[in-house]
């Protein structure tokens, strides 16, 4: 069986999508995710072999949120769009298909063939994806999207990723990992990553570490490993 994950705003969209699936009798559908938040948490948890990604929703559409998603956990990804203009730009991002809504079931089943050969070659998907420029993060029931220039530092402990801002502390369901190779933020330690915009005074410390003070007075380990290119992008 293959495993699927539906991704769009439209509740019809997603049920007569799961309909289509469930009906070829190839598919094992892991969850149905009505927006591209939920998608992230869906595709950490469950790491399915195949998003049906709806291109233009709200908030977070389909393109950027392919750019929060590690590549080790990325899956095949099939477009599904009412718009032809996006499923041409699905080729250019290298997307495994694209399928026009209404989708039809003799459409899905040329889709399904390409995908079986897909996954028995063991081809690894690479999409071209842009910089992040907001930070999706949970705030009680709403979800706010942080600009990367508000974002002082990153970390991760027993209980997930966090953002700290000048403001406030949020968590966030992007791994360290996207976030130190999809913006700028610079990674100081196995656990953090830095805006170096935030950095307001660094104390060198014995054995070869650090630590830095940001402007609102928060504290950031450096490890030996990363203080080299630290003092280089500082230039000290």
């Amino acid at each position: 069986m293959i495993r699927a994950l539906i991704v769009d705003d439209e509740q019809l969209a997603r049920a007569e999508l799961q309909a289509l699936l469930e009906a070829t009798g190839e598919f094992e559908l892991l969850a149905s995710c009505a927006n591209g938040f939920d998608a992230i948490k869906a595709i950490n948890e469950h790491q399915p072999d195949v998003l049906f990604l709806d291109v233009e929703m709200p908030v977070i559409n389909g393109f950027q949120l392919l750019s929060m998603v590690d590549a080790e956990r990325m899956p095949q990804v099939v477009f599904v769009t009412a718009y032809d203009e996006f499923a041409l730009k699905a080729f250019e991002e290298k997307t495994l298909d694209y399928l026009l809504k209404p989708v039809e079931a003799e459409r899905l089943a040329l889709t399904l063939t390409k995908l079986k050969h897909t996954l028995q070659r063991g081809q690894v998907p690479s999409y071209t994806t842009p910089e992040l420029q907001r930070i999706p993060c949970c705030q009680g029931r709403r979800v706010k999207l942080v600009d990367i220039e508000q974002v002082e530092s990153v970390f991760t402990d027993i209980s997930g990723v966090h953002l700290r801002t000048a403001e406030a502390q949020l968590c966030t369901d992007l791994t360290l990992k996207v976030l130190e190779q999809r913006t700028p933020l610079l990674r100081c330690h196995k656990q953090y990553l830095i805006n170096l915009a935030f950095v307001d005074e660094i104390q060198l410390l014995e054995g070869g570490t650090a630590s830095i003070l940001t402007r609102s007075g928060h504290t950031v380990p450096v490890s030996r490993r990363y203080l080299r290119q630290l003092k280089e992008r500082l230039s000290f």
